[in-house]
């Protein structure tokens, strides 16, 4: 039989790696913000109701860290709220519920790769949001997986940090990045392969309640991760006019949003339980301009 999979958040930098990959496992129903508003519950609602699947994959969400200080109702309704009416629906049908989550739901104080047991404590709206969807889902859900990842880049969606790079790396000569802010960078395709081997695994498994980590292998700052852009880019000689890279603190880049310091998180628990191993960020990096 056929496993019927819905997708939220389909054209987005997860979202349409997930459109590929997903397809090649079952009957793929794509929803975008086009098909169905989020903010909508009756929509939202109706959607699931009618498509009636085994599998609901939310890759949606507010994910302007910043935007979210001036826009907190807007986040809350689609990273907390939005994410509930799909618990609520997906329990009444018994399909599994994947829900993609964030590093930004701790504080960044501590200073080893944070577990999934470890206390939350969001600094900023966007975190806050994304944590009170995880609680809402575990309150309303008997079957469901939390999969928090971390420092997402792709070929798709709007816009990530390597894009932005890119961008003003071929505008300036000069740029600053931040250098006191850790975690690791997370290639979209990566997060992709991995919830379509957790949906391969649990097909057939009846109830699953569990949080999971997965992010890339390794370690770094925003600045490494910028150098390490520049570098793979001039190798397929990128039209770069960015000479000089200087490493900055937080303090001298002030944002709107408070950003953990330190936000790695631990893989070890999905490694162990789905037999899953991330590349290291650097080779799924290379992997992205290849």
């Amino acid at each position: 039989m056929t496993t019927k999979i819905l997708l939220f958040g389909s054209n987005g930098q997860v979202g349409t790696e997930l459109s590929t990959h997903l397809s090649e496992i079952g009957d793929l129903t794509l929803i975008n913000r086009s098909i169905v508003d989020l903010t909508s519950q009756k929509d939202v609602r109706n959607c699931i109701r009618d498509c009636k699947p085994q599998f609901i994959v939310n890759a949606a969400a507010y994910t302007a860290v910043d935007k979210a200080e001036s826009e907190p109702q807007l986040a809350q309704q689609i990273n907390a709220i939005a994410p509930q009416i799909i618990a609520e629906e997906s329990n009444k049908i018994n399909a599994q519920f994947i829900h993609i989550s964030t590093d930004y739901v701790f504080d960044g104080k501590s200073n080893i790769p944070y577990l999934e047991s470890d206390n939350t404590n969001p600094l900023g709206v966007y975190g806050k949001s994304k944590l009170q969807g995880e609680e809402n889902i575990k309150e309303n859900s008997d079957n469901y997986i939390i999969l928090r990842t971390a420092w997402v880049y792709g070929k798709y969606g709007k816009g990530n940090f390597l894009k932005t790079m890119l961008r003003v790396g071929e505008e300036r000569d000069i740029l600053k990045v931040v250098i006191d802010q850790i975690g690791c960078p997370t290639y979209a395709e990566d997060i992709a392969i991995i919830i379509k081997k957790i949906i391969e695994q649990n097909k057939g498994e009846k109830y699953r309640q569990d949080i999971y980590h997965f992010t890339n292998l390794g370690v770094c700052s925003w600045y490494d991760f910028a150098v390490n852009i520049f570098r793979q880019a001039r190798k397929l000689n990128y039209p770069l006019k960015v000479k000089e890279i200087i490493p900055i603190s937080t303090a001298e880049y002030p944002t709107p949003a408070q950003r953990p310091a330190y936000s790695v998180l631990s893989t070890r628990k999905i490694r162990n339980d789905y037999n899953i191993n991330g590349d290291y960020w650097l080779e799924s990096l290379e992997r992205y301009f290849q």
